[in-house]
């Protein structure tokens, strides 16, 4: 059962790192973050923008570039699954439960933190390996810093980028 656990989450990592979700550059955008992983050279540079709604800021569309491991480009397809049409806050909380998850070194979520990963689930036996574990929230720290640099940026410099 665990071998075939470990399988179905491999495989999902192997889909998402072969069929990038929200690979490519975005125009217009609110926030942009370029991170590098110096321990092996992995790097994204990832774009938010933002769509304004009754409950705050919403994430409208996140696209990235990014060059690396299929871990790391697999965790940024997930991400981009996971927050797209979340509101920020909702976003932030995803991205803690994936952090929580990473630095849990291997040991399962409770279900409802599971069923808010979605396919990023699949990073739980990521997570044994501390090398990797940079590599999977690789992205999840350019989210968080686009979303930063969205949030506080000038009017007018968010009216450049529209």
């Amino acid at each position: 059962m665990a071998d075939s656990m470990a399988q179905l989450y491999q495989q999902v990592i192997l889909d998402h790192a072969r069929e990038r979700h929200g690979a490519g550059e975005i125009e217009p955008f609110h926030g942009e973050s370029f991170q590098v992983n110096p321990t092996c050279g992995d790097e994204v540079r990832l774009r938010v923008e933002l769509a304004e709604s009754p409950d705050g800021p919403r994430i409208a569309r996140v696209g990235w570039v990014g060059q690396g491991c299929s871990i790391s480009q697999a965790s940024l397809s997930v991400l981009t699954d996971l927050v797209t049409g979340a509101d920020v806050r909702t976003a932030e909380e995803v991205g803690e439960v994936f952090r929580q998850l990473m630095h849990g070194r291997g040991a399962e979520l409770e279900p409802d933190q599971q069923d808010i990963l979605g396919d990023g689930a699949a990073f739980t036996g990521v997570a044994r390996y501390v090398a990797r574990i940079k590599c999977a929230l690789l992205g999840w720290m350019a989210l968080r810093d686009a979303l930063a640099h969205a949030l506080t940026a000038e009017p007018s410099t968010q009216e450049e980028n529209t």
